[in-house]
C-alpha cells in the first residue's frame, strides 16, 4: 500500500515536533543553574499566615522557603529559543531558517504578552520573597486583577483599533461580528484565564500539568489553521513546561511562582484570542474554570452567611483538606484536564470550517 505523503505538512510537523524537544532540552541544561541561584540567594516562597484561610495555611506551612520564580525557566527558554533561532535564520546559518518562529503576524503579540506578564510576575514573587507587602509579602488579590487588567487592555487596544479584529468564531456557527464588543471580550479573557491560571498554582505539579495540556492542544488547533509558527510558540512552552514538571513533580524542588502561572495564563488568553477559540476555552481548559469558579462561589456565600461551602478553596485545596494526598489531587485534575482538552480539541477542529 502506497502512503501519499505532503512533504511540507510533514516538514512542518516536524519543525513543531523539534522546537518542543530543543525547548525540552534546554530548559532541562538551565534547571541545575537556576536551582543553584535560588537556593543559594536563598529565593524561598512565603506562606502567607491568613485568619481567613486557616486550613490553607495548616497543610502548607510545611512548604515555606521552597524556592519560587520557577516559571522563569518557561519563558525564559522560550525567550531564548525565538530569538536565538531568528538571529540564526538571519545568518543563513545551515537550515535553521525552518525552526524560526518569530512572526510578526502569529508570534509577536503572544510573545510580548508573555514576556510584560513575566515581569510583573516576578516582580511580586520578589515581594513574596522578601515579606514586603501585607500578610507575608506579595500583591493582593485585587492588585493582581487590576495588573491582568492592564495588560489585557493594552493587548484588546492592540487587536481591536490596530489590527482590526472584531469577529469571534462559534463552531458550528461561524463567524459573529460584535464590534466594539470584541473589547471587553479580550479583557475578560485574559483576565479569567491569569486568574485561574493564579489559583491553579497551589500544589506540587497542578498548574504546570494543566498548562502543559491545554498548550499542547492549542499547537495542535494553530496547525490546523495553518498558523505554523504558532504551533511552534506553543510547542515550544509545551517544552519548557515538559522539563519543569521534572522537577516540580512532589515533592517540588522550587515553585512556579507568578512570573509563571501569571505569564502563562495571558498566554494561554491571547493564543486562544488570536486563533479565535475562545468560544472552546472553557472546554478545553475546564479544570482552571473549576478553580476560579470554586473561588468566585465561596468568598461571596462565606460573607454574606458566615460559612463555607468548600473546605478551602481553590478546590483543590478542599481535596486535599478532606484527606486526599496531594499527588492524588494533581492526577485526578490532569486527568480531567486531559479529558477537557480533547473535548474541546474536538469541537474546536470539527467546527473550524
Amino acid at each position: 500500500m502506497r502512503i501519499i505523503q505532503d512533504p511540507i505538512l510533514v516538514e512542518n510537523v516536524i519543525r513543531v515536533f523539534s522546537i518542543s524537544a530543543i525547548s525540552f532540552a534546554v530548559a532541562f541544561a538551565l534547571t541545575p543553574l537556576l536551582t543553584h541561584f535560588l537556593y543559594k540567594y536563598r529565593l524561598g516562597k512565603s506562606i502567607r499566615s491568613d485568619e481567613a484561610s486557616p486550613v490553607f495555611t495548616k497543610m502548607h506551612k510545611k512548604k515555606e522557603g521552597t524556592p519560587t520564580m520557577g516559571g522563569v525557566l518557561i519563558w525564559g527558554t522560550v525567550i531564548i529559543l525565538i530569538f536565538l533561532f531568528y538571529l540564526l535564520s538571519q545568518l543563513d546559518f545551515l537550515s535553521f531558517d525552518k525552526l524560526n518562529f518569530l512572526s510578526r503576524s502569529q508570534t509577536f503579540l503572544p510573545l510580548a504578552a508573555l514576556g510584560l506578564a513575566a515581569v510583573i510576575g516576578l516582580a511580586d514573587d520578589f515581594l513574596n520573597v522578601f515579606k514586603i507587602g501585607p500578610k507575608g509579602g506579595g500583591f493582593k488579590m485585587r492588585h493582581r486583577l487590576l495588573l491582568y487588567t492592564f495588560v489585557a487592555i493594552i493587548g484588546a487596544i492592540w487587536f481591536y483599533f490596530k489590527l482590526g479584529w472584531d469577529v469571534i468564531h462559534i463552531p458550528g456557527f461561524g463567524d459573529i461580528s460584535i464590534g466594539f464588543w470584541y473589547v471587553p471580550l479580550f479583557i475578560l479573557v485574559i483576565v479569567a484565564t491569569s486568574f485561574s491560571t493564579n489559583e491553579a498554582d497551589g500544589l506540587d505539579g497542578l498548574a504546570g500539568g494543566i498548562l502543559l495540556i491545554c498548550f499542547a492542544a492549542y499547537a495542535v488547533i494553530a496547525f490546523m489553521q495553518g498558523k505554523v509558527e504558532l504551533s511552534m510558540f506553543c510547542g515550544a512552552i509545551v517544552g519548557g513546561i515538559l522539563a519543569f514538571l521534572w522537577f516540580n513533580i512532589y515533592p517540588a524542588r522550587f515553585f512556579m511562582g507568578d512570573t509563571g502561572s501569571m505569564s502563562l495564563g495571558v498566554t494561554l488568553g491571547v493564543v486562544a484570542m488570536l486563533t479565535n477559540t475562545v468560544v472552546i476555552l472553557p472546554i478545553l481548559a475546564f479544570p482552571l474554570v473549576l478553580e476560579s469558579v470554586s473561588v468566585l462561589i465561596q468568598l461571596p456565600y462565606k460573607k454574606l452567611t458566615g460559612k463555607r461551602i468548600f473546605l478551602s478553596t481553590p478546590i483543590h485545596h478542599h481535596f486535599e483538606a478532606k484527606g486526599w494526598p496531594e499527588p492524588k489531587v494533581v492526577m485526578r485534575f490532569w486527568i480531567i484536564a486531559s479529558i477537557s482538552a480533547v473535548v474541546g480539541l474536538a469541537i474546536g477542529l470539527i467546527g473550524m470550517g
